[in-house]
């Protein structure tokens, strides 16, 4: 089993249902269903455009740790119960939450198959990169001052920025905070542009230490 380490600040969180667990948790015991039921909460929370529902190909037997027949069965249990609703078109299948919304929307797609045009297998939402996770594999320890300079940094600039100037102070061999600081104000008061993104690491590297944010980098 392997160690989990935590949630983070800098990811998304799902809502789910206050029934779910007032109701159906204590009823759930196969853990095909459960881990389906799950699955789907985050899936359907995640959705954009007007069409909520989901097909079997959207369930990744990966992401579920359960067969591809775990996953079939636990659908069959989910909608069994209630808790999905199955609706067909035709030869196509898809799953609805069990609300006045998904009931709706099943019932529309079985009367004309309408759904998001175009719509093939549903991308799983990305996952946010996780800054501080990648500064304890990548720089050092995340002692206490640094994880409040990380917090400050992802919502002065983005996750993403921060996650992109540690990448680079690792390429210079510049590891770091100071050096990754010095990158990110550089990147908000000149702009950052694709060009930036394409120049050399190396040149790069040489403007940090020898212009005007040399007094922010460790030599």
């Amino acid at each position: 089993m392997k160690n989990f380490k935590g949630f983070t600040n800098s990811e998304s969180f799902t809502s789910v249902p206050d029934s779910f667990f007032r109701k159906l948790l204590g009823e759930i015991e196969a853990a095909d269903e459960l881990k389906v039921t799950l699955y789907a909460l985050w899936r359907f929370d995640h959705l954009e455009g007007p069409f909520k529902g989901l097909g079997e190909a959207d369930f990744e037997p990966g992401e579920l740790g359960l067969s591809a027949d775990a996953v079939r069965s636990g659908l069959e249990k989910a909608a069994g119960r209630g808790s999905l609703l199955r609706s067909a078109h035709g030869a196509e299948v898809y799953f609805f939450l069990n609300s006045p919304q998904g009931k709706a929307a099943a019932e529309a797609f079985a009367k004309s198959g309408r759904r998001k045009p175009g719509r093939a297998v549903s991308a799983p939402p990305p996952e946010r990169p996780n800054i501080f996770r990648m500064y304890e594999e990548n720089i050092g320890p995340l002692i206490p001052l640094i994880a409040d300079a990380l917090k400050d940094a992802e919502e002065t600039y983005s996750p993403e920025w921060v996650a992109d100037a540690i990448e680079l102070a690792v390429k210079n061999n510049k590891r770091n905070w100071k050096y990754c600081e010095a990158i990110l104000k550089r990147w908000k008061e000149e702009g950052r542009a694709k060009k930036q993104d394409r120049r050399d690491a190396e040149e790069d590297r040489s403007k940090y230490i020898k212009g005007k944010y040399a007094d922010y980098i460790e030599h």
